[in-house]
């Protein structure tokens, strides 16, 4: 069985919103009136640069169509790698190659999100099988780093911008464990165009120039050098060219995915780190592998939603799933007052057992069946007061023993792929090894100094992430693939989204271009503990009345300023075979097909 998709007019949804194109047209218009010099002439072209209105950029236009065809499509944050993504499905590569290729295009044009030092998770439908499946390519602590080290060092907690926060990059070998296993195309071909626009050169896009002027210009070298190679600030439009990391791309062709685990790059980047007093050393990158996991569910008003267990934060969307499924979410407004409510309070609870039991389970007892189970939601469910704010929450009772990139892809056969990847914060560590062209991930500091916790430091031990792909079946049949980025925002983003689809009855589009609401403040698994109620955060679009009931309840309320995560989706159906993409108006990407 396969739910119909819900029809619906999106070109007029956010009708009022739709950006004055009068005002466009009257900006343009100034570049129209210089004459243009055809490029053969020995004559310097007139100065302009491209029009953009940051103020309008902020609030984008939610106004996109849901994409639809039969045959394949990706989505992804930027234009480049979902065009390089859907070339690869239409030379009949398969949803896995679609995914590597945008993930390598990303790590170009993308670089302060994503990238080969950072680490990898995914989700996958295999039509042969008819199965899910799920990969952890996330990367360990190095084994001589531990407390007894931190507290040496007079740590309390572990610096984001510093060689300490590195883990082993995980990334790489998530695209060897999925090339191999799902993938038809070579090396060559999947980082073609990865090599050709960090050589030849790519312009910078809206969203993705804001990442360059956020670059610290002073602080970190290694990364403004490979990144400013100027010295001067980079803005929407500009050319940007990276050589490192396009040599670093053809020696990955050359040597082999493992060269950057036993070969060449790898003794570069230990190198750079003992240069620069990191803790990484040969044996942290030989013994790094991949792990073939299988995803846990939560059944959602006749849906089952996938997420991948700890070491990840994928399981505190299902544990709010389980909580706001006692509720009659469908006959509330979406992002009316009640439904805010509700949910800002499943979050409260959900990250306080996130905080406590969340953590590498190959270290750590996590009490995964329990915390997903429907009587734990209902039962946790039941601490949810309607007409009023909890002002401090606590961890269930359980007896036991910053920035990233979101692509999915669907190929012609009927495989589907939910992959994220992520350097963790803007630029991660903000440390490039050796002229490599990318910087290494700052996971690292997720873990807690606190001996007492499950998510301690430890040696060779994988950390907290927040990075998570998502999936949904009905009937044991694929109908959704989807992601949301931004760190902790990530189970917030997963759960709005779903309230969108599957109690609103939205469509993909639809789905991700409703405003959203984001609560901070919540205990986190590295060791900060709340002590009251938290923040509220909400995109523009949300009324100022249900601001005001919100605080009426109790909620601490601040609007306007922010836009969260970054969401991409397909859904699908079959008898005929069909996809239907949605792509973040927060982003500069598209969902594509053919």
């Amino acid at each position: 069985m396969r739910f119909p998709l819900v029809a619906s007019n999106d070109d007029l949804f956010y009708a009022g919103r739709v950006m004055d194109r009068r005002s466009f047209f009257k900006v343009g218009g100034s570049a129209t009136a210089t004459a243009c010099w055809p490029a053969a002439l020995a004559v310097e072209s007139p100065s302009i640069t491209v029009p953009l209105d940051r103020r309008s950029l902020q609030a984008r236009n939610r106004n996109r169509s849901t994409v639809a065809c039969s045959r394949g499509l990706i989505a992804t944050s930027q234009p480049l790698a979902s065009q390089a993504g859907l070339d690869l499905l239409k030379q009949g590569g398969s949803a896995v190659d679609a995914a590597i290729a945008a993930n390598a295009v990303l790590s170009v044009v993308e670089p302060m999100s994503n990238g080969p030092g950072g680490d990898l998770f995914a989700i996958g439908w295999d039509e042969k099988t008819q199965s899910l499946y799920g990969l952890n390519a996330s990367g360990r602590s190095p084994y001589s780093w531990n407390l007894q080290e931190a507290e040496r060092l007079g740590l309390s907690a572990i610096e984001p911008h510093s060689p300490l926060s590195w883990s082993v990059p995980g990334c790489v070998s998530g695209w060897e464990a999925l090339s191999d296993r799902y993938g038809k195309m070579s090396r060559a071909r999947l980082l073609a165009e990865a090599i050709h626009y960090a050589r030849d050169g790519f312009p910078l896009s809206p969203i993705v120039a804001r990442g360059w002027l956020n670059l610290p210009s002073e602080s970190h070298p290694s990364l403004t050098d490979t990144f400013l190679p100027s010295g001067k600030p980079l803005q929407f439009g500009d050319i940007v060219r990276n050589p490192g990391c396009a040599a670093f791309f053809e020696t990955l062709v050359n040597e082999g995915w493992r060269s950057f685990y036993e070969g060449s790059i790898a003794e570069r980047i230990v190198k750079f780190s003992r240069h620069i007093g990191g803790r990484l050393e040969p044996r942290d990158f030989r013994d790094h592998l991949p792990e073939w996991v299988e995803p846990v569910s939560a059944g959602y008003r006749g849906f089952d939603v996938w997420e991948l267990p700890p070491n990840g934060q994928g399981i505190a969307a299902l544990q709010m799933l389980n909580m706001l499924e006692q509720f009659d979410i469908g006959s509330l407004q979406p992002n009316s007052v009640e439904q805010l409510h509700l949910f800002l309070e499943a979050k409260k609870l959900a990250f306080e057992d996130r905080a406590v039991y969340y953590a590498d389970p190959q270290f750590a007892e996590v009490p995964i069946k329990e915390l997903i189970s429907k009587e734990y939601g209902k039962k946790r469910a039941g601490l949810i007061d309607p007409k009023r704010a909890a002002s401090v929450v606590a961890a269930g009772k359980i007896p036991v023993a910053s920035d990233t990139i979101y692509l999915t892809a669907a190929d012609r056969d009927g495989n589907m792929i939910s992959l994220i990847q992520s350097t963790y914060h803007g630029w991660g560590s903000r440390y490039v090894p050796d002229n490599l062209g990318f910087s290494l991930q700052n996971r690292g500091m997720s873990f807690s100094l606190r001996s007492q916790d499950r998510n301690r430091l430890e040696p060779h031990k994988r950390p907290f992430h927040t990075i998570i792909p998502g999936f949904v079946t009905h009937a044991g049949c694929p109908v959704l693939s989807f992601g949301v980025m931004g760190g902790d925002f990530q189970p917030q983003g997963h759960v709005q989204v779903l309230m969108n689809l599957i109690d609103f009855g939205m469509s993909p589009q639809q789905a991700g271009d409703q405003p959203r609401a984001h609560h901070d403040g919540s205990s986190t698994p590295w060791g900060h503990r709340s002590t009251d109620s938290g923040n509220v955060h909400l995109e523009e679009g949300i009324s100022e009345t249900v601001q005001r009931a919100l605080q009426d309840l109790g909620h601490r309320v601040q609007s306007g300023g922010s836009a969260f995560g970054g969401y991409q989706s397909i859904w699908r159906m079959d008898n005929p075979l069909r996809y239907f993409g949605g792509s973040d108006p927060r982003k500069d990407g598209c969902a594509i097909g053919y």
